[in-house]
C-alpha cells in the first residue's frame, strides 16, 4: 500500500477519539445506505469494536502482504453470510473516508485522502475476488435444523443439527452460529463432533452472563428450530498443528468441544496415537459429557480421560490446570491442547511453558 506509514499514523491520530469513530461511521453508512442497515444486529457494540481491530490490522500488516491478503480473503468469505454484494463495499468506502475526513479535520490532505482511496480499493477488490471465488464452491451459509436440545445443566446445553446440505470441515475448526430470534448476531462455536455421515453437528453452549446469543440457544431454542451457520475457519486447535505427536488435551467446561471432536477425528481416521484428555470443572455437575467421554476411552484403548474436580483439579481455583496435568505424567514431546475460559487458558499456557513444554508444542484457544 502506498505510504502506510502515513495511513498509520493518522489512523492512531482518529483513534484518539475512541468510541465516536466507529459511531460516525456507521451513522453515516446508514444514512447513504439505508438498506445495509438490516446485515447489522440491533445491538451496535460488538461490531463497533470489531471495525476498529479490523481496520487496525489492515494499517498494521498493510506492509505484511503474506499477512494480510489471507486476512482479508477471509474477511470477504465471512461477509457472505450478510448477503453483502459489490456495490455494498462502495457506501462502505464512502462512509470510511468521510469518517476520517470528520476526525482529522485540517490533517486531512489530498495525499492523504489518495493514500486511503487506493489502499482501500485493494482491501475491497480482495474481499470481492475472495467472496466470488468462494461463491463458486460453498453457500453463504449452511442452514441447520435442530433434532435435539439437551439441557445438561441449568445454563448448559447441547445441540445437536441436521445440517441442509454437506459442510467440511476438520475438527477443532470454528464456525458462526446466527439463531432466527437474533437475526445478524453471529457468535463462533466449534463442532464437538468431527464430521459425521448423517450430516448432524453437536454444540455445547454454556449462557453467558450478559450475552446475547449463548442465552437463546440455552434458554429459548426448541426442536425444529433452523439456525445459520457460517463456513468452518482456523487451524490453531485442528490435528494438523501436532504433526502426528501425541496428543495431551486439557479441556475447561465447554472447552471440551473442540477436543471431544479431535479425539473423533483420531478414532475415524487415525493415525491412532496416545490421547491423555483432562477435563476440570468445579464440581461434579461441571462434568456433563463425561458419560460419553468414558464410552469412548473403553472403545479406543489408546484414549485416557481424566477427570478434575474440586480438591482434584489442584490449581483449578486459581485458572490453571498445568498442575494436575505435568503431576499425572503426560508431556515428553507430546502436543498439548488446552481450551477453555480465557483465564485458564493463559494461566495454563504460562505455567506449562514455565514447566519446560515448548512452546511450538501448545496449541490453544479460548472457549466462545
Amino acid at each position: 500500500m502506498s505510504d502506510s506509514q502515513a495511513l498509520r499514523d493518522s489512523f492512531a491520530l482518529v483513534g484518539k477519539s475512541g468510541d465516536e469513530v466507529p459511531r460516525y461511521f456507521y451513522s453515516y453508512l446508514f444514512l447513504i445506505a439505508p438498506e445495509v442497515r438490516p446485515m447489522f444486529p440491533v445491538a451496535m457494540g460488538d461490531q463497533r469494536d470489531r471495525l476498529v481491530a479490523a481496520l487496525g490490522r489492515i494499517v498494521a500488516e498493510a506492509d505484511d502482504p503474506d499477512r494480510l491478503i489471507p486476512f482479508l480473503q477471509q474477511l470477504g468469505r465471512d461477509h457472505r453470510r450478510f448477503q453483502v454484494v459489490a456495490q455494498h463495499y462502495e457506501a462502505v468506502g464512502q462512509a470510511l473516508l468521510a469518517t476520517l475526513a470528520y476526525f482529522l479535520g485540517d490533517a486531512w490532505t489530498p495525499e492523504l485522502q489518495r493514500g486511503w482511496t487506493e489502499a482501500y480499493s485493494l482491501v475491497a477488490r480482495t474481499m470481492i475476488q475472495s467472496a466470488e471465488a468462494d461463491g463458486a464452491v460453498n453457500p453463504p451459509w449452511w442452514n441447520a435444523q435442530v433434532v435435539r436440545h439437551e439441557q445438561r445443566g441449568f445454563d448448559l446445553a447441547v445441540l445437536t443439527l441436521r445440517l441442509d446440505q454437506p459442510m467440511a470441515y476438520q475438527a477443532g475448526q470454528s464456525v458462526m452460529v446466527e439463531a432466527p430470534m437474533l437475526p445478524s448476531t453471529w457468535r463462533p462455536y466449534t463442532p464437538a463432533n468431527a464430521q459425521r455421515a448423517d450430516g448432524t453437528i453437536e454444540f455445547h453452549v454454556r449462557a453467558i452472563d450478559g450475552g446475547l446469543l449463548s442465552p437463546a440457544l440455552v434458554y429459548g431454542l426448541r426442536q425444529g428450530d433452523v439456525l445459520r451457520l457460517g463456513a468452518p475457519v482456523g487451524n490453531r486447535l485442528t490435528l494438523r498443528a501436532s504433526q502426528g505427536r501425541d496428543l495431551v488435551l486439557v479441556a475447561g467446561g465447554t472447552g471440551l468441544a473442540p477436543l471431544r471432536a479431535l479425539v473423533e477425528e483420531i478414532a475415524q481416521h487415525g493415525p491412532y496415537r496416545r490421547v491423555d484428555l483432562f477435563v476440570a470443572a468445579r464440581d461434579n455437575h461441571g462434568l456433563y459429557d463425561l458419560p460419553v467421554l468414558r464410552q469412548l476411552a473403553q472403545v479406543h484403548p489408546w484414549l485416557r480421560v481424566t477427570p478434575l474436580v474440586g480438591a482434584d483439579a489442584g490449581t483449578f481455583d486459581n485458572r490453571s490446570l498445568a498442575g494436575p496435568v505435568l503431576r499425572s505424567g503426560a508431556g515428553g514431546g507430546r502436543s498439548f491442547y488446552i481450551c477453555g475460559s480465557s483465564a485458564m487458558v493463559s494461566a495454563t499456557v504460562r505455567d506449562l511453558a514455565g514447566a519446560g513444554i515448548p512452546h511450538d508444542l501448545l496449541h490453544y484457544e479460548d472457549a466462545r
